[in-house]
């Protein structure tokens, strides 16, 4: 139940100030009159929330849950009773909790979510929807179908993306084992030799420069430093639009991120749009679900153009970042009069386009890690060679 901050009068025309509990303004006023006191202003104190934001999966176990329970006659209240006393991590089961404390206070379930720090706009979206029409339960299953859809994908990269995470961990523990500890020793051989060829003198320049005065040490200090302010970077809102443009322009990679954006924006619109939302409803809260602010940004436009009357097909064909076959899909659900259906058809083939967008994506980089790591490697062992054949040469 929200909680207010009051000021109020008593019988004796003195001025208390406290805190008390409150359904809303109007019970608010009766509490507090029930209690003899006049109420003159009050304020709602925002709860805060433990910050913890469900994922994709847990999102979508949650609204399978909830869609079963529904249509099985369960009312909101005792499917969040039921939903709370599951056996989930302590920081979700304190999100239900609170999720449950105030749907019983009286709110409904979506401004019960909106209260919370932890579900996504677009499933809260999504529920206020079901609630308006009735259909809270169709709604829960489209969320649970679309956040299965999200989890399964980041899963899919997740698992592909490892092999070229313990790449690069290899190689870098590789290289820095090899300039810090065997080159050195090795390098102590070739201090009688005049003539050392260049590749060898940069090698062992570098090798020296990490041994000496702990640099190694440094060097990853500097290269964590690096990521965590590129990383803060991104969050300056300028700086994050540019760079996600920059992505769009990437040889090969910036084809296959338009694919994934595009994807999840179709899906994320047929949800909206089949769900009854307006559609420049549905375009403002899809195009912050697409996860690029520049393409985020152009929507602006969109939505206007949308408003004055002008197709929806021309006005997507407009955004840089999207793939081609978006624009004339929906033009073929126009034509049709069937936009729903042909919103649902085409976010289903850029699902399957973007699972193989991603697979793409991870055997592109692959081979690239291995040709570094070859190049590095082969660099390392040619500068230990050439000394060498030189020393035989010699003795020779």
């Amino acid at each position: 139940m929200p909680k207010y901050r009051v000021t109020a009068k008593n019988l004796d025309n003195r001025v208390i100030r406290s805190v008390v509990d409150g359904r809303d303004a109007q019970d608010l006023n009766k509490r507090l009159r029930d209690a003899g006191l006049t109420l003159l202003r009050f304020t709602e104190i925002e709860e805060k929330t433990a910050g913890y934001k469900l994922k994709a999966g847990e999102v979508a176990e949650f609204s399978r849950q909830l869609a079963s329970m529904l249509s099985s006659g369960i009312t909101v209240a005792r499917a969040m009773d039921i939903v709370r006393d599951r056996d989930f991590k302590p920081k979700i089961k304190e999100v239900y909790s609170r999720l449950y404390r105030d749907v019983q206070s009286g709110l409904t379930l979506s401004e019960a979510m909106r209260r919370q720090n932890a579900f996504p706009e677009l499933f809260i979206n999504m529920m206020a929807s079901g609630e308006a029409s009735g259909q809270l339960e169709h709604a829960a299953e489209k969320m649970a179908v679309q956040y299965d859809k999200e989890d399964r994908l980041s899963k899919k990269i997740k698992s592909a993306t490892m092999y070229p995470k313990i790449l690069i961990v290899v190689l870098v523990g590789a290289v820095l084992l090899l300039f810090t500890l065997i080159l050195p020793m090795l390098f102590q051989l070739f201090e009688d030799i005049d003539d050392i060829p260049a590749i060898t003198r940069a090698v062992m320049g570098l090798s020296n420069w990490l041994v000496n005065d702990w640099n190694w040490l440094y060097l990853i200090i500097g290269t964590l430093a690096f990521v965590v302010i590129f990383r803060y970077l991104l969050t300056v809102p300028g700086l994050r639009h540019g760079f996600d443009r920059l992505k769009l322009n990437f040889p090969v990679i910036g084809k296959l991120l338009k694919i994934i954006y595009t994807a999840r924006f179709s899906r994320t619109l047929s949800s909206l749009y089949s769900s009854g939302l307006s559609m420049t409803g549905a375009l403002d809260i899809a195009a912050t679900i697409v996860g690029n602010k520049y393409i985020q940004g152009q929507f602006d436009e969109v939505i206007r153009d949308v408003r004055n009357g002008e197709p929806l097909s021309d006005s997507i064909s407009k955004v840089n970042g999207f793939d081609k076959k978006l624009a004339t899909s929906i033009l073929i659900g126009e034509e049709a009069g069937r936009l729903d259906t042909m919103l649902n058809s085409v976010a289903e083939s850029f699902d399957y386009e973007a699972e193989m967008a991603s697979e793409r994506l991870v055997q592109l980089i692959q081979p690239v890690l291995l040709v570094v790591m070859a190049v590095v490697i082969g660099g390392v062992m040619l500068s230990v060679m050439l000394p060498i054949m030189s020393m035989y040469q010699n003795i020779a």
